[in-house]
C-alpha cells in the first residue's frame, strides 16, 4: 500500500546506453527507480535539477517526476509514463528487461 505523500525524484537517459537512470543519494545513477533519492520539496528537486543540468554530461533529458513512498521508503512511480519507463525498452528485450528475467 502506497502513502499519500507526493515527493519527487529526478530521471533522465544514460547518454551511452540510452537506458533510463535516476539520480540517487550518492549523487550517481542507477537503472532502477528504487534507487533513487526523493525530494520532498518541489523547490529542492528542482535545484538539484538544474545543477544536474549544468554539470552532467552522462545523462540527457533530465527531469524531476512524481513518485510517492512506499512503506519501505521506497520511491514508486505514480504517473503511467514513469511506471512504464521503469520496465525498459518497449521494442525489443534490452536493459531492465533482461535483468528481471
Amino acid at each position: 500500500m502506497k502513502v499519500t505523500n507526493t515527493r519527487n525524484v529526478i530521471t533522465a537517459n544514460d547518454l551511452l546506453s540510452g537506458e533510463v537512470v535516476y539520480l540517487t543519494k550518492s549523487g550517481n545513477w542507477s537503472p532502477e527507480h528504487g534507487n533513487a533519492i526523493s525530494f520532498d520539496e518541489t523547490a529542492i528537486a528542482n535545484t538539484r535539477l538544474n545543477d544536474v543540468l549544468k554539470t552532467d554530461s552522462s545523462i540527457v533529458g533530465p527531469y524531476s517526476a512524481a513518485a510517492t513512498l512506499e512503506r519501505d521508503q521506497v520511491p514508486s512511480p505514480v504517473h503511467f509514463r514513469e511506471v512504464f519507463r521503469t520496465k525498459g525498452p518497449s521494442n525489443r528485450v534490452l536493459g531492465k528487461q533482461v535483468r528481471s528475467t
